[in-house]
């Protein structure tokens, strides 16, 4: 007998595979399977699949293909942007956003342990950064600031723009982990100014293990590798590049460039409908951030109700969050609703709703019903103890 699987709410955690993408894949378990490093007709063959998903990301995001640097996904980027950018400079002083995802606040962290000063931009009760707070922080002596372009619990989006005219002025690179934003809202990364952007495939509908750094060309002298070995990628990320992952990355950021406005149609609607209907089973719920974030983002706020505790009574029928994957299994609160002022209980209380492309009405529908009799029941049983 096959179970129903749950309703999945947790795109922001992770998309579903593309058909299209998935199909791109599999040629690549059988026939290309060469090294795409090999200097033969096999490894030319693979290597068309790594300068294809080069030129696909490049395009994405508004980019040169030879500013794009292949990485294991969002998080490699994210350390070699940051650790690269200490290994070259003489400048002493990190900025980073108080709301950033741990692959950046880690490596901040580490960098701060060697010796480097790093600050923390503190951000509204919307989740939007201080610009004002921003250029009272930035020194001469700053070498780098990063705030991420989509927050990955609250989905509140930053002005890139205005954070990257302060990095400007003060001669201080500006890195942007827009792993939740890439392939869902258009971006322009000579535009808003980005000097390096991490993405990773798995958010927009590609495959695990894969993603980019976008490294400006003026700024590329100014990043050292953090790893070391063969020449691939210029040297800046050795190791054989996987043609698979390649390839499905090439399809998922082609698809993501060409739909990415139905897709925005679609979840926007469905967060419409979501808010409302929960609204009005549950009157008393709040909703976290700000309202200018992802469409595909819904955090919560469930007064009285343990979030975590309510996830589990969902388990079987529906997938969410109380916050990131990375946090998964932790009892600590969520320090990004810590940081936009939301008190310990009142972030055990809230949770992460995410949706995208292939969400229909009915699973909306659905989700509201189960949430509402889930926390009925839940409340019931603590006022019963």
């Amino acid at each position: 007998m096959n179970r129903r699987k749950p309703i999945y709410l947790d795109y922001q955690a992770t998309t579903p595979l593309d058909p299209e993408v998935r199909a791109a894949m599999l040629p690549f378990l059988d026939d290309l399977f060469g090294n795409p490093h090999s200097e033969h007709r096999i490894g030319w063959e693979a290597a068309a699949a790594v300068e294809d998903a080069r030129r696909a990301v490049a395009d994405l995001i508004g980019a040169a293909p030879g500013e794009i640097i292949l990485t294991a996904g969002a998080t490699e980027a994210n350390n070699l942007s940051l650790m690269g950018a200490a290994r070259r400079t003489q400048r002493r002083h990190i900025l980073v956003s108080a709301i950033e995802h741990k692959c950046v606040l880690g490596p901040a962290a580490a960098l701060s342990a060697q010796g480097f000063e790093v600050e923390m931009i503190p951000v509204a009760s919307d989740g939007i950064i201080d610009l004002e707070r921003l250029a009272q922080l930035i020194r001469p002596d700053t070498a780098l600031v990063s705030v991420m372009a989509a927050n990955n619990e609250i989905g509140t989006l930053q002005p890139l723009a205005a954070i990257s005219a302060h990095c400007a002025e003060m001669g201080a690179l500006f890195h942007c982990d827009a792993a939740q934003l890439a392939g869902k809202l258009p971006v322009d990364v000579y535009a808003l100014g980005i000097d390096l952007l991490s993405l990773s495939a798995h958010k927009f509908y590609g495959p695990k293990g894969i993603g980019a750094l976008y490294i400006a060309e003026d700024v590329r002298s100014q990043i050292a590798p953090i790893m070391y070995g063969g020449g691939q990628q210029d040297g800046m990320r050795p190791g054989t590049l996987a043609p698979m992952l390649c390839a499905g990355l090439a399809v998922a950021a082609r698809k993501a460039l060409t739909e990415q406005a139905l897709d925005e149609v679609h979840t926007r609607a469905l967060k419409a409908r979501l808010i409302a209907h929960l609204l009005r089973k549950m009157p008393d719920i709040r909703v976290n951030g700000s309202e200018t974030s992802l469409s595909g983002c819904l955090n919560i706020r469930i007064p009285g109700i343990d979030a975590h505790a309510l996830l589990m009574m969902l388990q079987a029928d529906l997938a969410a969050s109380v916050g990131s994957a990375c946090n998964a299994g932790t009892i600590e609160p969520s320090y990004v609703l810590g940081a936009i002022g939301l008190a310990p209980d009142e972030a055990r209380a809230s949770l992460r709703l995410g949706f995208g492309r292939f969400t229909t009405v009915e699973e909306i529908d659905q989700a509201v019903e189960l949430i509402y009799e889930k926390a009925t029941r839940l409340s019931h049983s603590v006022a019963a103890e």
